[in-house]
């Protein structure tokens, strides 16, 4: 077995934190602060709409396919040279990406801020896990992390709406540049290599996982909830924006209140968990989704897009988004705790793959500039995941 302890680690809480968070943040908020400036990014570059949806969508594949490869590449090489370079790459091409003006140049350097953003990310949760697997404040280290990316589509967007309003587009990416050469910086001279001794023999074992109904369900559910967020970001600005003619910054306002109210509801999940098990929260997760996206179908074809159509529908989701995601990762992976490593790697792999193909199809196909593309997305992924589940339940039942 591997060699888990790590004594060159000795930080608190808060200085991990400090250390860590910043790489895991950043690969969020190169999403989300992008998001005011999208509509004008067309004209920007003299592209289409289809290519800087492109820039989002292969943004959210390579993130979540990067864990497969880098994962195995960390256990061979070490956490640090994987986060170093990550990181490194990440910050030249947002540097390089500000002094573009060329729609392929823009795309190809997107991909590369994906990858470094993917790369950083395998090493930061590897080093968590590697660190602090048997040790309480995981606990704590994992619940910080998420509370501070709960606050990223709130924030990001709000802060992207001001820096370009202020300095231009291109200083989005000239602060996501500089953040990541300070956070780079920092951990240059403290991040210690943390991987276990032997980590590189460990096999992977993908086929049992990929055999397992409940993973497929529950990874399908995830899917679901996660890809209407994404369906949702990628329409937004110009539903909002083009459309119903708000500011960047009205924008981002109103945006930041569907993350609002999945923070609320966050603090409240435990307990309908709790009242509900797994599978109970889980299709009431899936309920929700289809009902705003009901919602949304009525609002686009009775009234132009506004706040009430559009937006109120989204919290109705928002909340679906909640009470799925609260359940999914123990739904799928509970039966997986010997290679809990691999199952997580395959889990987000798996789901970014659906979102990022799935979510771009709805959105080129059904109109980018309406709801229906989240509407439909948010239906045919529910309805989907209902049958699974019902399928599953059966099968159960049959075994036991």
């Amino acid at each position: 077995m591997p060699n888990r302890k790590s004594p060159t680690w000795t930080y608190s809480v808060p200085a991990a934190l400090l250390l860590m968070a910043p790489f895991d943040i950043l690969a969020s908020l190169a999403m989300d602060i992008y998001l005011p400036v999208v509509p004008a990014m067309p004209g920007i570059l003299g592209t289409t709409p289809a290519i800087i949806q492109l820039s989002l969508s292969l943004y959210m594949i390579v993130l979540g396919v990067g864990q497969i490869v880098f994962g195995p590449i960390s256990d061979r090489i070490g956490r640090r040279p994987v986060l170093i370079g990550g990181a490194l790459a990440f910050a030249a091409a947002s540097l390089l990406i500000a002094a573009t003006s060329s729609a392929p140049t823009f795309l190809a350097l997107r991909l590369l801020q994906a990858i470094g953003a993917s790369a950083a990310l395998v090493a930061t949760f590897a080093t968590v896990r590697d660190v602090y697997a048997e040790r309480p404040e995981g606990v704590t280290i994992y619940g910080l992390f998420s509370a501070m990316l709960a606050f990223v589509p709130a924030l990001g967007p709000i802060a992207g709406a001001l820096l370009a309003d202020y300095f231009g587009w291109q200083a989005i990416f000239l602060t996501l540049g500089v953040l990541a050469i300070a956070a780079t910086a920092n951990a240059l001279p403290r991040w210690r290599e943390t991987r276990p001794v032997g980590a590189e023999e460990q096999r992977r074992a993908f086929a049992p996982i990929l055999k397992d109904g409940a993973f497929w369900t529950y990874t399908l559910g995830f899917s679901a909830a996660m890809g209407s967020f994404f369906v949702f970001f990628s329409t937004a600005p110009r539903v909002l924006i083009d459309r119903a003619g708000y500011s960047e910054l009205g924008f981002s306002l109103v945006f930041a209140t569907a993350a609002v109210v999945m923070i609320v509801t966050t603090r409240f999940a435990k307990r309908f968990v709790a009242l509900w098990g797994i599978a109970g929260s889980f299709a009431r997760g899936m309920g929700l989704l289809l009902l705003g996206a009901m919602l949304l179908v009525v609002g686009e074809s009775v009234s132009p897009p506004s706040f009430w159509t559009f937006i109120l529908p989204m919290w109705v989701i928002a909340v679906g988004i909640v009470f799925t995601g609260s359940v999914t990762a123990n739904g799928a992976l509970q039966a997986f705790g010997h290679v809990a490593g691999t199952a997580v790697a395959l889990y987000f792999c798996i789901q970014s793959l659906i979102v990022g193909v799935l979510g771009t199809v709805a959105v080129v196909l059904l109109g980018g500039d309406t709801a229906f593309p989240l509407a439909g997305y948010s239906s045919i992924m529910a309805i989907g995941t209902l049958i699974a589940l019902g399928r599953l339940t059966r099968q159960r039942a049959a075994d036991a």
